[in-house]
């Protein structure tokens, strides 16, 4: 067995790594991954440098993990600022530290990647793995962010502080169409998503929905300046251009739900998903243009309608936002694992760790009585 360290995902072969995946998932492919880098989405400038771990036996790849030594703590969605900062006021370094994670993404899956059926025998290998590269880097810590369940439930079995979180997410109950989900709500909830979508209409304001394929590169510069232009405004450094998302598009075509409006011949604000074989997510939004309604209808009924025509399961819009429970979207916790490889504070963060865990119960309990669906 051979145990590998690349600062570039295109030192590793793509046929290899993208066999180890389930559920065909966007992010964790080689395509997505090797994007991020051809483009300058990660790296130094941003804090994210690649440090992807590659098993091989017999020159075969067998396992994988996508991994970033981490200068800062932007583009993960599980803050530990605080943390941080009680590192650096007794003196201490916080920074380096590994991560485990996709980039600017907080969306569940695979963090350890292996043949299937082999799991027991390559958890243990790519753990090791980490902690020798942490130790090499003096990292404070390695943090495996959204996990799958499986491998969290590992993960805290070999000492892993867990750490929870909530996003809204929607479930198709096998709805043949749109007015099947809309049934389902109670009547002021259901009159409410009507009343919306009839809002944008009648503005005159129309849809398109393309995959990579039909998308053209005006489409990619119009959401690329979406993109930026919501970032700047509202959410701090933009990271993704124009060249990402364009070659993301050629390299997974099939994988890309790209919701572009128009009014009056003008694109105006566009919406960005992806999609496994199960699952839609929700990424980036931007306008042009303020309309009451729109934002919803882009980056939400437009997802829905996609799920129940393609037979999608799930649909993961994004971190965060309770205006999502009134368009069919349930509370859903979020977990990620945590090894702090340092005895600085461990009794602090245990207790900050419990304490944010009953504080998601709590919220995820009153959140639940909010729900639009029907009493059954």
């Amino acid at each position: 067995m051979q145990i590998d360290v690349f600062s570039h995902i295109s030192q590793i072969d793509p046929q290899q790594w993208n066999a180890l995946l389930s559920d065909n998932n966007p992010f964790l492919r080689h395509e997505f991954l090797s994007a991020l880098e051809n483009h300058g989405c990660v790296g130094e400038q941003f804090g994210w440098l690649p440090r992807h771990i590659a098993v091989y036996q017999d020159n075969e790849l067998v396992a994988a993990m996508p991994l970033y030594e981490k200068y800062n703590s932007y583009g993960e969605f599980v803050f530990d600022n605080a943390w941080a900062q009680a590192w650096q006021q007794h003196g201490l370094q916080y920074f380096p530290k590994l991560v485990s994670a996709i980039p600017y993404t907080p969306a569940t899956g695979q963090r350890m990647l292996f043949k299937d059926g082999q799991e027991q025998q390559f958890y243990p290998v790519l753990l090791h793995a980490c902690k020798d590269i942490a130790r090499q880097l003096d990292a404070s810590g390695i943090h495996i962010l959204f996990p799958c369940s499986e491998q969290l439930s590992w993960l805290e079995q070999q000492g892993a502080w867990i750490r929870h979180d909530c996003q809204f997410h929607w479930h198709n109950q096998n709805y043949s169409c749109f007015d099947d989900f809309l049934a389902q709500l109670n009547a002021r909830k259901r009159k409410n998503i009507i009343k919306e979508r009839r809002m944008v209409a009648e503005a005159g304001v129309t849809l398109k929905c393309l995959n990579g394929n039909q998308a053209s590169d005006n489409d990619w510069q119009k959401m690329s300046d979406f993109y930026h232009h919501t970032f700047e405004e509202k959410w701090g450094i933009p990271t993704l251009n124009y060249g990402f998302f364009k070659e993301v598009a050629e390299k997974l075509p099939e994988q890309i739900l790209l919701v572009l409006a128009e009014q009056d011949g003008q694109c105006i604000a566009g919406a960005l998903m992806y999609r496994s074989d199960s699952t839609l997510y929700g990424r980036f939004w931007g306008a042009d243009k303020t309309l009451k309604g729109l934002h919803f209808e882009a980056c939400y009924y437009q997802g829905i309608e996609y799920c129940i025509a393609q037979g999608l399961n799930v649909f993961e819009p994004g971190a965060q936002g309770e205006h999502k429970i009134a368009r069919g979207f349930v509370p859903t916790m979020t977990r990620s694992a945590h090894f702090m490889l340092q005895e600085h504070f461990s009794q602090a963060l245990k207790n900050f760790i419990a304490h944010e865990k009953q504080h998601i119960i709590n919220y995820m309990e009153q959140m639940n009585q909010h729900l639009p669906y029907r009493k059954t």
